[in-house]
């Protein structure tokens, strides 16, 4: 890894390093989850150079789309997963274009895909290939089940994924099928696994010049990953426990779940074991000095239950999710609102903290995203472009890579890079 020669941001002003300045990613990955792992290393500063084929990764295609009409360079989904990277197009069934990967390859520290196994090798760029060029560099390789497995050639998607190695059985409720929570949760966590995994590997190759193949299988990263599956792991080994959907008649005790309000839900949690807070919370009506509130038993009563919540629920609506919270913080009542997207980029926390990054883009247009989770005094967070488009930047990435420029525009009158 080359040492800092003084980043420059997106006016060209110079910037503090990053704290991956001087790192190189080479990032074959396509989808959600290795494109999300190179993502959190751009974040970090590294100079990721997203390799794609023709065409472009398939997530260009995926909505939300800017202006809702489908277009390559306005997908919300690639937008998001793709900040920070340079992009180049090389056509690796082409000869002249494997060559020219190669030559990235000699500049780059750490290399991440997520062919299906044995596709690198076939084309002639496997681990064998990247190794014997650059000992020290190590490729990270995802995987629905890794590079060795009887499950090898199958495929997944974020349902199956999270439905085979997840939590999924314990989602929902028990009158109904078990459901997946929305979007791509499952592939998100995944690529944030992906990155720790890489970090140790360049770490490796940094402090002891050790290049290796990573082999990464997204079945067995969901399996440990961060979703109860570890709880549910340590029940049923610990006591046979099985995680269990609760019934979905509603509340299971009082002051237990989700209620409306006036604005939307909020959430109380265990606020049952401390009724003399919940009293003064609520101004000592005189329903609740009745003496039965208190009895653990009749705390699980449905009839109980659905009387306390005709009390309970027109105070609740009387008030917004935010007057709701702050009467519950007062009162020490365990409460918190369930705030949407736009609550949440306007909430004085996040602006405070600085957390949202504001990019321009030259076919979306100006796009506000959320930012650094993480503050480092002295080795800032910062996005240094937008998602690239399709081939923004191969020029720019071969030229550096040390072709002249006759030999680039060959490579693109060829089609072997565009």
């Amino acid at each position: 890894m080359a040492g800092w020669t003084g980043r420059r941001d997106r006016d060209g002003e110079r910037a503090m390093p990053a704290a991956l300045d001087g790192v190189t990613v080479l990032d074959l990955s396509e989808w959600i989850a290795g494109p999300y792992a190179s993502k959190l290393f751009a974040d970090a500063g590294a100079d990721v150079i997203k390799v794609e084929r023709p065409g472009g990764d398939p997530s260009r295609g995926v909505g939300p789309f800017a202006g809702g009409t489908p277009h390559r360079e306005k997908s919300g989904t690639f937008f998001y997963f793709n900040t920070g990277k340079r992009s180049v197009v090389l056509d690796l069934k082409q000869p002249a274009a494997r060559d020219a990967f190669l030559r990235l390859v000699d500049g780059a520290d750490i290399v991440l895909e997520s062919f299906r196994p044995g596709v690198l090798d076939r084309l002639g760029v496997g681990w064998e290939r990247i190794h014997a060029r650059k000992p020290e560099i190590a490729l990270v390789s995802l995987a629905p089940f890794g590079q060795d497995s009887p499950y090898r050639d199958y495929k997944l998607t974020d349902l199956t994924l999270f439905g085979m190695c997840g939590e999924m059985y314990s989602m929902g409720v028990a009158e109904a099928e078990p459901m997946k929570m929305y979007g791509t949760a499952a592939l998100v966590q995944c690529g944030a696994a992906a990155a720790a995994a890489a970090m140790g590997a360049l770490t490796v190759s940094e402090t002891q010049g050790l290049g290796q193949h990573v082999d990464l299988a997204l079945a067995d990263l969901q399996f440990t990953g961060t979703d109860r599956r570890h709880a549910a792991q340590i029940g049923n080994q610990f006591s046979g426990r099985k995680s269990l959907r609760a019934s979905g008649g509603g509340a299971f005790l009082i002051l237990g779940g989700v209620y409306h309000c006036a604005d939307g839900y909020v959430l109380f949690v265990s606020a049952n074991q401390h009724l003399d807070r919940v009293r003064a919370m609520l101004g000592h009506p005189a329903w609740l000095a009745d003496p039965k509130w208190e009895d653990p038993a009749l705390q699980f009563d449905p009839d109980v239950i659905g009387e306390f919540d005709a009390y309970f629920m027109p105070w609740c609506l009387d008030r917004t999710k935010r007057e709701i919270w702050a009467l519950a913080r007062e009162h020490r009542v365990l409460c918190g609102p369930l705030f949407t997207v736009e609550e949440l980029y306007a909430d004085e926390h996040f602006r405070g903290r600085g957390l949202f990054t504001a990019l321009d883009h030259a076919d979306v247009g100006r796009v506000e995203v959320p930012g650094r989770a993480v503050l480092m005094g002295a080795t800032p967070w910062r996005i240094s472009r937008p998602a690239p488009r399709l081939g923004e930047h191969t020029r720019e990435v071969l030229g550096e890579a040390g072709l002249d420029g006759g030999e680039v525009e060959a490579l693109i009158a060829t089609g072997a890079a565009s």
